[in-house]
């Protein structure tokens, strides 16, 4: 199961009385880690002053890599994660997660991040089995 949902939130999903926020912090809860790696990328970009930041650092344990798969391989979830912080989130294999605060600039290097040429740059042994 990718989020742990009370019985409350559960009866209102099934009532169609979801709100956003309710379903944020049931992600937050849920899934810590990917919830504060994504949390400290948005503070590093405004520490930085920056638009841009990302993670290079291998998730610690198959728990935590379960975790950011789930967070952004779901559409719901991650759409949610982006309005909640107001960045548009990026993914290359099984751990590298960039974050883009709105800006022209970063258009373009959203689209080179997630391009194929990237992708296929960002490729090691160490990372075949993640």
């Amino acid at each position: 199961m990718s989020l742990d949902v009370s019985p409350a939130l559960l009866e209102k999903a099934e009532r169609d009385e979801v709100d956003e926020r309710e379903f944020v912090d049931c992600v937050r809860v849920s899934l810590p880690y990917a919830w504060d790696l994504i949390s400290s990328l948005v503070a590093q970009t405004e520490v930085d002053g920056t638009d841009f930041a990302d993670n290079q650092v291998p998730p610690p344990s198959e728990q935590a890599r379960g975790q950011l798969l789930r967070a952004l391989a779901s559409n719901a979830i991650r759409g949610a994660l982006e309005r909640h912080f107001g960045v548009e989130l990026a993914f290359q294999n099984c751990h590298r997660v960039a974050v883009f605060r709105p800006s022209s600039a970063n258009k373009k290097r959203y689209e080179r991040f997630t391009s194929v040429r990237e992708q296929l740059l960002n490729q090691s042994e160490e990372l075949r089995d993640c």
